[in-house]
């Protein structure tokens, strides 16, 4: 509870953040100061110009805490539950971002990377940048979203397996097939072939081929075996490997057509180096 004698924004933002708290909305502020909305706005205006508070969305503020003046805003793990609960929505972590929280990146993210229900713009938050994919479906996969600890409470990310398959689901998201098939090389050895196998029904035929597929090429038949169960006796389409190519109106030269899975294949995958 902020104190009553505390009257303006900067003095409320300094007792938030010496108890702890990260963010604050409108509403709070102005009632905890009994300004009006014009005034707050005028008073987080200035707070905004110096850096000490930013807006991720409309009426949620983010505390800067000092050691953060330079990047423009904490790191998104400070407040992205606070913002995505605030908004009323689903979400998780994912991709890439989930990836390397769970230990398996080559490269420096360079986006936060969230799936919801709803088409989001992404925000750019200081050196940070969130990135919002869309999801209609989030309560099928929720007994694969797992919660991690962080430096200011918890945030919702993705399983392995989740992980995984958003990785061919997004691929716009994940820095193409041989970067993704690098990160898979590390996540796989995490992912519960179960799980793996109860979430493939809430994905795409085509997704559920192209992450077969790259699991055998790194050697994981025992986790792709599940997926394969899936396209058992079914008349799966031909996909390509890269999405991208179905959209091209003069195809390179296969490589290679991968009869257990129906994927072309007309790059080579190279993974990176470790």
């Amino acid at each position: 509870m902020i104190p009553q004698r505390i009257t303006t924004l900067a003095a409320y933002v300094e007792e938030l953040a010496s108890i702890g708290s990260t963010t604050f909305t409108r509403e709070d502020a102005m009632e905890a100061l009994g300004v009006s909305h014009g005034a707050f706005l005028d008073s987080a205006a200035r707070l905004k110009k110096r850096g000490h508070v930013f807006a991720p969305r409309r009426g949620f503020y983010v505390i800067t805490p000092t050691r953060y003046l330079k990047w423009g805003a904490p790191p998104p793990s400070w407040y992205i539950d606070a913002m995505m609960r605030d908004a009323g929505q689903p979400y998780y972590v994912a991709l890439l971002k989930a990836a390397e929280l769970h230990g398996a990146t080559h490269q420096a993210v360079m986006e936060f990377q969230i799936v919801t229900d709803r088409q989001w713009k992404p925000i750019r938050a200081g050196r940070s940048r969130l990135a919002f994919h869309f999801r209609r479906d989030m309560e099928g996969v929720e007994d694969a979203v797992e919660r991690r600890k962080t430096d200011t409470g918890s945030m919702r990310i993705s399983s392995p397996a989740l992980t995984a398959l958003d990785l061919m689901r997004y691929p716009q998201a994940s820095g193409g097939i041989s970067h993704a098939a690098s990160v898979l090389h590390e996540l796989s050895v995490q992912i519960d072939p179960a799980q793996l196998d109860s979430l493939a029904p809430k994905f795409e035929r085509s997704v559920i081929q192209r992450l077969g597929y790259l699991l055998d090429f790194l050697g994981q038949e025992e986790i792709s075996a599940c997926l394969a169960k899936r396209l058992h006796n079914v008349a799966a389409q031909w996909v390509e490997l890269e999405p991208r190519e179905a959209k091209t109106t003069t195809f390179s030269e296969e490589r290679k057509r991968s009869s257990r899975w129906n994927v072309i294949v007309r790059r080579p995958i190279e993974l990176d180096e470790q």
